[in-house]
């Protein structure tokens, strides 16, 4: 989708679907039916009944709940008068037009729409976590999806992500849940070496291999063994050590820097890196050859901003954590108004900066012997991703879903700002915006603003 839509809307999106009658399934990834499939040729009815060409036996599916289409126009979703709704992405709708890829939620079930059944497909987990890393969102389910099958083998991952996305975490997480969890995990932090010390501190030194060298030492691949070494930051890679690195991958041995005996390379390799390593290839300032040899699986960890609905289980999470650390925090608690501005906000240091936000309200409240978080300062931020007084924009997205990003941001911020004003009191903050009551109403529940107290049937 690349607007956002009312309550209840008919959309056509920008791009159609132009794939070929027998490329295009409906594939089912959460419910009792997950994992069914079936080809989208003329028209698919979805439900509960058994007259349906995919049938969903969850309880929050209607009888005849939507169908899709193939039309001139593109692949056409239409809800069915359905109690629970059909949505696009976070928006209901009554009619929309689709593209290949994208997701619906048919009641409580999620349903994706797919071409290429030739090539392999992982659903999502059903878990919300993996390892440490909590993520409920179908993002993150869907990274935990293809984890769940590559921890255990030998294969490289390379994790990509901005800063503060979790990629360390994850990557324990990989270990942890491979053969090799009782082996070092060994950090490189590819950023923070000193340039004349990364072979070194990759491969190790012999006595007298240069100056300082007053001892032999080993290096990240012999101290790893058969673990896990992380190559944090590994997009800082001086141009003229990657090929050294490729060598020891592909060969799979070693030698010290000044030594002459070979030495095995038994460590599993996990990278990651806060850069675009393709661009960086395309730039020059990455070795392809490498850059292959890393990302056996790729993982792209999505920003929080992205992700909202990963919010509040973290914020719980990040409690509990401070509730085990610290008995005088066991009766904090958070109100949903600081949980809702919590979850509007950008976010730009990721689950980094939520942490550390909540760590300092944690702490001020238990110094001051309060029982409840205070809604603690946020930076401001122009719009997705930007911060104030500067507006991103991101490249591979069109005109129209920028606007969208940004008329959604807009939305979310004013309508927290008016009910803030208002502490929470839907009726006055519409009288004051000169707006319909019920459709300030279900803006607040679209963009989880509400308490249980504003509802459109409230004495508020």
């Amino acid at each position: 989708m690349s607007q956002p839509l009312p309550q209840t809307a008919s959309t056509r999106a920008e791009r159609q679907s132009d794939a070929p009658h027998h490329e295009l399934f409906l594939i089912v990834i959460s419910g009792q039916a997950r994992g069914r499939r079936v080809p989208v040729r003329d028209r698919v009815r979805v439900g509960k009944s058994s007259d349906n060409d995919l049938v969903l036996p969850d309880d929050t599916v209607s009888r005849h709940h939507c169908e899709i289409l193939r039309t001139d126009n593109g692949i056409v979703v239409r809800d069915l008068e359905s109690t629970n709704h059909t949505k696009v992405g976070r928006t209901k709708v009554r009619e929309a037009t689709i593209d290949d890829g994208t997701t619906l939620t048919v009641g409580n079930v999620e349903i994706v729409l797919r071409s290429e059944p030739g090539r392999a497909h992982v659903l999502p987990s059903e878990a919300s976590r993996f390892g440490d890393v909590l993520g409920p969102s179908l993002a993150m389910r869907s990274i935990f999806g293809v984890l769940e099958r590559i921890a255990p083998t030998d294969a490289s991952v390379l994790i990509e992500g901005e800063t503060g996305t979790g990629k360390d975490i994850l990557a324990r997480s990989i270990h942890a849940c491979s053969p090799r969890k009782d082996d070092p995990f060994v950090v490189v932090d590819c950023g923070a070496i000193s340039y004349n010390l990364i072979e070194s501190e990759l491969f190790g030194h012999e006595r007298g291999a240069f100056t300082g060298a007053v001892s032999a030492r080993q290096g990240a691949f012999e101290v790893a063994g058969s673990g896990t070494m992380f190559l944090d930051e590994v997009g800082e890679l001086p141009l003229d050590v990657q090929p050294k690195l490729l060598r020891v991958l592909e060969a799979g041995e070693f030698r010290r820097v000044g030594g002459n005996r070979v030495t095995k390379a038994n460590a599993r390799i996990v990278a990651a890196t806060k850069r675009n390593l393709k661009e960086e290839v395309d730039r020059g300032k990455f070795r392809e050859d490498l850059y292959f040899r890393l990302s056996v699986v790729p993982i792209t960890v999505p920003p929080l901003r992205t992700r909202r609905e990963d919010i509040p289980p973290l914020i719980e999470h990040f409690l509990e954590l401070a509730r085990q650390r610290d008995p005088a925090a066991q009766s904090i608690s958070l109100s949903r108004e600081t949980i809702s501005s919590l979850t509007a906000h950008d976010w730009p240091g990721n689950v980094r900066e939520l942490r550390n936000v909540l760590d300092r309200a944690i702490y001020m409240a238990t110094a001051s012997d309060e029982s409840e978080l205070r809604l603690v300062d946020l930076p401001v931020t122009a719009g997705p991703g930007g911060s104030k007084g500067v507006i991103e924009f991101d490249a591979g997205q069109s005109y129209r879903e920028v606007r969208a990003n940004f008329e959604a941001d807009f939305e979310r911020r004013y309508v927290s700002w008016l009910l803030d004003r208002h502490q929470g009191n839907i009726s006055a903050a519409a009288r004051e915006a000169r707006m319909d009551r019920k459709h300030l109403y279900d803006l607040a529940r679209k963009h989880g603003l509400r308490g249980e107290r504003t509802g459109p049937g409230t004495n508020d």
